[in-house]
């Protein structure tokens, strides 16, 4: 569903990923941890094109990704969920849904509202479609921003560390989302601090530092037994 050969991504003289190959199966939950910096926001953002690979190349859904015909890849196979939920405060909740849908699929409003309301029955807050942004609360809205890539109706989901931004009592609202969405056919890709989830939900954990992938493998094994040194020391200081 997703392939990345040999990318590499620089900003002037930092390399923020060095030659990162990378298969994504169909509806495979994948899971990217590592230290800050370590390059993981970029390899999901280069994905969905919001940065341009410096060298390599991305296929999504077999096509390879080019400047031309991004944005169009793109639109047709991914959505986004954001650490800073990305919301348009001067619009509702129910209008932050439907845009997408009525813009880049060119449904009715009826058509984008019927899907917005099913998406916002399941984050469970259908009775804050009215709200604006900021009456919510951070949990809700990023619950929100997850019912707003629902609604695309994407065959792939990329999460950029989706519960960073949030009060720690807030967290677990948006993991159990997201714990629901792992049983379905959706690719997904989270780059996420949280262990617990990855061990939870990942087909695989992908560990990454200064830029590259430097050990992957099935949870179990990986959270149990890293073959790398980084990963050790990773692990060791965040699980106790």
């Amino acid at each position: 569903m997703i392939k990345l050969e040999h990318v590499t991504k620089k900003f002037g003289k930092l390399t923020a990923l060095s030659d990162v190959s990378l298969h994504v199966g169909e509806g495979e939950k994948v899971v990217i941890i590592g230290p800050s910096g370590s390059g993981k926001s970029t390899l999901i953002r280069c994905i969905n094109r919001i940065e341009e690979p410096t060298e390599g190349e991305v296929f999504i859904g077999g096509e390879l990704v080019t400047k031309k015909n991004a944005l169009n890849i793109v639109r047709r196979n991914c959505a986004m969920v954001f650490q800073s939920f990305n919301l348009y405060p001067h619009m509702s909740v129910l209008q932050n849904i439907t845009l997408a849908p009525m813009k880049l699929q060119h449904k009715t409003k009826r058509e984008a509202e019927e899907i917005a309301y099913k998406y916002l029955d399941r984050v469970g807050l259908r009775d804050k479609a009215s709200a604006r942004p900021s009456q919510l609360s951070g949990g809700q809205q990023q619950r929100i921003a997850i019912a707003r890539a629902l609604a695309t109706q994407q065959k792939i989901i990329l999460f950029d560390e989706p519960t960073s931004a949030l009060d720690p009592e807030m967290v677990q609202e948006v993991l159990d989302v997201m714990v629901s969405l792992s049983q379905e056919s959706i690719t997904m890709i989270v780059v996420t601090h949280e262990m617990g989830f990855a061990r939870q939900v990942a087909d695989r954990v992908i560990f990454m530092d200064d830029g590259a992938i430097v050990e992957e493998g099935e949870p179990d094994a990986f959270f149990e037994n890293p073959k790398n040194e980084r990963a050790r020391l990773f692990l060791s200081k965040i699980i106790r």
